[in-house]
């Protein structure tokens, strides 16, 4: 993509000029929360930081429990979904018509039509037909059903417009599954065609992994909660986005607070930190190392371990991953710690890097298939870092939109998916891997 103004040649040209030490280079910070050393430290390769965070969640104890059908939406079965009785549990009339017994035509019973929950009905002896409606059970000793279109009354007798084969039209008992059976099994996401299948086979209630919890801290004394921003004050767009995005990626947000940037900001972090009742807390600003970037600082203090310090891709290249012990070693509990970027772009970043991958192996579920589509125009890379760029997809390209800076969200919400650009750069035509959004690929039920 070839920019069209002097605000994005500006920013391509800041990209290909910014110097940093890539992953594999000198002075990597080492210990816990990053405290070994003061000078620059190795960021993560992107594709490597989205796998730490998907092991991260994958190793942490399960939590289950049993819900009502309703409330398992969303969330992945824990235990194998077996099949509690036959499907059909008796045999059943796959149409409207009339059930037959032997060759036409038919002698038409007058009265007792056949319907669907209705008692065992009677049999019906060989040429004699009963008009029966879906679902209904199947009289004994009737051999076929013909439906309502393919047939004809003529008085007292019935006639087929076509040939009529011996069990057509009828769903006979077991034909979907034997009781027993393995439906699914356990890992498998609960969709609503899961709910409806888990109720036909006679479940009320189905044992589940939870949502993981998620608390989100808006760091920051810039941030504005209405109206214009003025006097070098910004509106917070991070606490509107965040709750809803994250609930999109499958979890629970269980609250979200703004704290400032002075010592009770710190102080209310590090209790956070530490004494939270969500499974993953999600910071946004104050990973970097500035005056008032409190992350860092409250993480080493409470005995966290960094487990990815940075990330090698723009925009977002500040954002963490940290694991916290608390209680006792008889019942430990395990929290992690997302640290976003404050730019609201590079948060977007931090979410599709680190969040997802972690949110989705906390809940049990499988990591999204890769797929790749080819990149409309050139797009220009960074040096060393991967790049993620707001696109819309059409039937054959990936379009690369404007606006993309680390601060706009312009791009991003008219885009459908963030294209992987590799180091260097792209060509136009060249394949590259795409990250769906949550809106635009069905959300947490896909």
């Amino acid at each position: 993509m070839t920019p069209t103004n002097s605000a994005e040649q500006a920013l391509d040209e800041a990209l290909a000029l910014v110097s940093r030490v890539p992953e594999g280079g000198v002075g990597d910070r080492s210990g816990p929360a990053g405290g070994g050393g003061t000078g620059a430290h190795r960021a993560t390769g992107w594709q490597r930081a989205r796998d730490t965070a998907a092991r991260a969640g994958s190793g942490v104890r399960p939590r289950t429990h049993r819900v009502p059908l309703a409330a398992a939406l969303g969330e992945v079965l824990a235990a194998p979904l077996d099949a509690l009785t036959d499907l059909p549990s008796f045999d059943t009339s796959a149409m409207d018509g009339w059930a037959v017994s032997g060759p036409g035509p038919w002698s038409v019973r007058a009265g007792g039509d056949v319907l669907a929950g209705s008692e065992r009905p009677e049999p019906v002896t060989d040429g004699e037909a009963v008009r029966i409606a879906t679902g209904a059970r199947i009289p004994a000793d009737a051999t076929a059903v013909i439906r309502s279109e393919h047939c004809r009354e003529a008085g007292a007798q019935l006639f087929a417009d076509r040939p009529v084969l011996t069990g057509q039209d009828i769903r006979p008992r077991g034909q979907e599954c034997r009781s027993g059976d393995l439906l699914l099994p356990a890992g498998s996401l609960v969709t609503p065609a899961v709910l409806g299948l888990a109720a036909a086979a006679g479940y009320d209630e189905l044992t589940t992994r939870p949502r993981p919890r998620v608390e989100i801290l808006v760091l920051g004394d810039e941030l504005l909660t209405e109206g214009l921003p003025h006097e070098g004050l910004v509106r917070d767009a991070l606490s509107p986005m965040l709750g809803p995005w994250i609930d999109r990626l499958g979890a629970e947000v269980i609250g979200t607070r703004r704290l400032g940037d002075d010592p009770a900001g710190a102080a209310a972090l590090l209790e956070a930190v530490t004494t939270s009742t969500a499974d993953v807390l999600v910071t946004t600003g104050g990973t970097a190392a500035g005056p008032v970037d409190h992350v860092h600082p409250v993480l080493r203090e409470a005995g966290a371990e960094l487990l990815v310090d940075g990330v090698a891709v723009r925009p977002g290249h500040p954002m963490l991953l940290a694991r916290v012990e608390t209680g006792t070693p008889e019942a430990s509990a395990v929290r992690h710690v997302v640290g976003l970027p404050g730019n609201p772009l590079a948060a977007v970043s931090g979410l599709l890097t680190l969040a997802e991958p972690l949110l989705r192996a906390l809940a049990g579920r499988r990591r999204r298939p890769r797929y790749t589509a080819p990149v409309q125009g050139d797009v220009p890379g960074h040096p060393y870092d991967t790049r993620l760029v707001p696109v819309l997809l059409s039937d054959e390209h990936a379009v690369p939109l404007r606006y993309h800076g680390p601060a706009m969200l312009r791009g991003v919400a008219a885009a459908d998916a963030l294209a992987v650009v590799p180091p260097k750069g792209a060509r136009s035509g060249q394949e590259l891997e795409i990250l769906d959004l949550p809106w635009a690929s069905g959300g947490c039920f896909t």
